[in-house]
């Protein structure tokens, strides 16, 4: 079977790779007689409890609850919007895919209204988790903007025949994108994708495309990650880029569609993140078995939704990652004045029409303040009133676009940018 092009030079590496794969999936079946016990068990509590209401039940069916949720999917969540108030009325939503491509999709949240509102292309980050994560972002910009977002796929299951997908196959579909969406769009980029964002607009600026989008805005995202170092870029530089593809890299085994592809797993980014912050997913674990055994019905489903998503995890393109960590996390190259796409350097200051708006989170241990502010510095050719700089005090990472805070403070500041912008 032909491997997918090892754009790093590692050399052939698949025999460790799917020996790590099947690890991974040894393990989940080694563990499957257990949660297929929790879950009958629970069923049986269910039942007890219905005519015993003694606590001891509830005590020992929310263990068994914890047993059986402790497991990973590699399936997309669904989004779940269905409905949104727009002005006075409730509007219908579907889903209906722009442009399907083979490690992506264009999907357009689209209302039944006859009124036009601006389009809004919502950058979602190709990593351990699906485009799902940004549903409360969508959701929140759904009542006065037409919403479409980057719903990637799982890249175990994309046929080796498609090729690779790397950093410029990223830009080169959000053009793509936007170029679907047509002229007067804006883009909304979160967290990782911040940087591809920047290179697709300017060259598309530089090209004079004319679906260049009128506002971008970049949303916690590792612009400089020389700027106020996190763990997470501290973690990119202790290691070579031979060391990440030596040992992270998995080969996707003949169960999927996508045998032979390399990938990041997505069950391994998982493990780094929980690591990350450990002490905190075990304490929210131990609150979630005290809420489930008190029936505190309301704070144990905030919690098991959560996790759902958390837990639902996909494989990225190894050449994707791999390119990543060393041209943003370790090499800094669009800073530095060095990146290039499709073998021309990235010239930022061709960005002169696009509105630039970045938000940055006060207590974002993932990209902290500084990084996605650089972007201002290096859009040289913007007038400083087509600039502007927002950050939200008190939130981390996620809390920039998820969440109350987001919807009451961080969206209007986009919403305005967007509104002056159209």
């Amino acid at each position: 079977m032909a491997a997918v092009p090892n754009r790093t030079g590692c050399g052939d590496l698949s025999d460790k790779e799917r020996m790590l794969y099947r690890a991974y999936q040894a393990q989940t079946q080694l563990f499957e007689p257990a949660k297929t016990m929790a879950r009958t068990s629970l069923a049986w509590m269910d039942a007890w409890r219905q005519a015993t209401p003694f606590p001891w039940i509830d005590a020992f069916a929310a263990g068994f609850e914890l047993i059986a949720r402790a497991e990973l999917t590699h399936k997309r969540p669904e989004y779940g919007i269905e409905q949104v108030t727009v002005g006075n009325s409730l509007a219908q939503v579907t889903e209906e895919p722009a442009l399907t491509l083979p490690f992506g999709t264009l999907l357009h949240f689209k209302k039944d209204i006859s009124a036009k509102q601006p389009k809004v292309l919502v950058v979602a980050p190709l990593s351990g988790h699906f485009a799902t994560l940004l549903r409360n972002t969508v959701r929140t910009m759904l009542p006065e903007h037409d919403v479409y977002i980057t719903d990637w796929h799982n890249a175990r299951d994309v046929g080796l025949e498609e090729g690779g997908f790397g950093f410029d196959d990223f830009v080169d579909y959000l053009i793509r994108f936007l170029e679907e969406m047509g002229p007067s769009s804006h883009v909304v980029a979160v967290c990782q994708p911040c940087v591809q964002a920047l290179v697709a607009v300017a060259a598309m600026a530089k090209a004079d495309n004319p679906a260049c989008p009128r506002s971008m805005t970049l949303m916690a995202g590792p612009v400089d990650t020389r700027i106020n170092p996190t763990k997470v870029n501290e973690l990119a530089l202790d290691h070579p880029i031979e060391w990440f593809e030596r040992n992270l890299i998995a080969t996707v085994p003949s169960d999927y569609e996508g045998a032979g592809r390399r990938v990041y797993p997505g069950f391994m980014q998982l493990t780094a993140f929980m690591s990350m912050n450990l002490d905190r997913h075990m304490r929210t674990h131990r609150d979630l078995y005290g809420h489930l055994a008190k029936g505190e019905t309301a704070e144990a489903d905030r919690i098991k939704t959560f996790y759902d998503e958390y837990f639902a995890v996909m494989d990225m393109p190894a050449e994707f990652y791999l390119e990543t960590v060393q041209w943003v996390f370790q090499e800094a190259r669009l800073p530095k004045g060095e990146l290039t796409f499709k073998g021309e350097p990235v010239d930022m200051g061709s960005i002169r029409k696009t509105a630039l708006l970045t938000v940055e989170g006060e207590r974002d241990d993932i990209c902290a303040l500084g990084q996605t502010a650089a972007a201002h510095d290096l859009c040289t050719g913007l007038k400083p009133h087509k600039k502007m700089h927002y950050m939200q005090p008190g939130v981390g990472h996620y809390g920039v676009f998820s969440g109350r805070r987001w919807e009451n403070q961080v969206y209007p500041t986009v919403r305005s940018m967007i509104l002056a912008s159209h």
